[in-house]
């Protein structure tokens, strides 16, 4: 072992303190800083599906709805599962009836509900889809005639990472978006 001579010193206890401070201070801020990236990064994915499921929900009503003849806004709102809508359509001239019922369900561990789409030709069912996901329940998705045309105005909302507080959501980005679509005329 070597022998300490005089005039040779170490770091005192003081040193020591304000060196492991000033350790921690650094530390603190480079942690906040990820942690902001890390947050910022959520809330811009939550908002991106917001988005994404109001816009394919949109999408494939508006579809139905040119593609129909008749359609039907439903008013069962009180139920767990209500149809929002049922279009009806004859493909042309071929004499095969169409019949799209637009649902939203609810989800088990949500307030929110799920779009779902049943497609049946000649009343058996086609098809039966999940549209949408994280979709807010009346009144903020509807679907009402207008007065003044036969056009159909299309309302739908999403709400991503937020949470239900006596009956509200708080927090999560969310996502609205209206539709006004025509449907194509009745052909005698």
């Amino acid at each position: 072992m070597r022998l300490i001579h005089k005039g040779e010193r170490g770091f005192s206890l003081i040193e020591l303190v304000i060196v492991i401070g000033l350790t921690g201070v650094v530390a603190a801020g480079i942690t906040g800083a990820i942690l902001g990236v890390f947050n910022t990064d959520a809330r811009t994915r939550n908002d991106m599906t917001a988005v994404y499921q109001v816009r394919q929900a949109g999408k494939l009503v508006s579809q139905d709805i040119l593609q129909s003849q008749i359609v039907d806004t439903e008013d069962d709102l009180g139920t767990p599962e209500f149809e929002l809508l049922t279009l009806k359509w004859e493909e042309g001239g071929t004499g095969v009836q169409h019949i799209v019922i637009y649902t939203l369900k609810d989800v088990p561990s949500s307030e929110l509900k799920i779009l779902w789409r049943e497609h049946k030709i000649d009343s058996a069912t086609y098809s039966n889809t999940k549209i949408a996901e994280h979709i807010n329940a009346y009144p903020d998705t509807k679907c009402e005639p207008n007065v003044d045309d036969d056009a159909y105005t299309f309302t739908v909302t999403a709400t991503v990472g937020g949470r239900y507080v006596d009956g509200q959501i708080v927090g999560g980005q969310s996502e609205t978006r209206t539709y006004q679509v025509k449907p194509r005329p009745v052909q005698q």
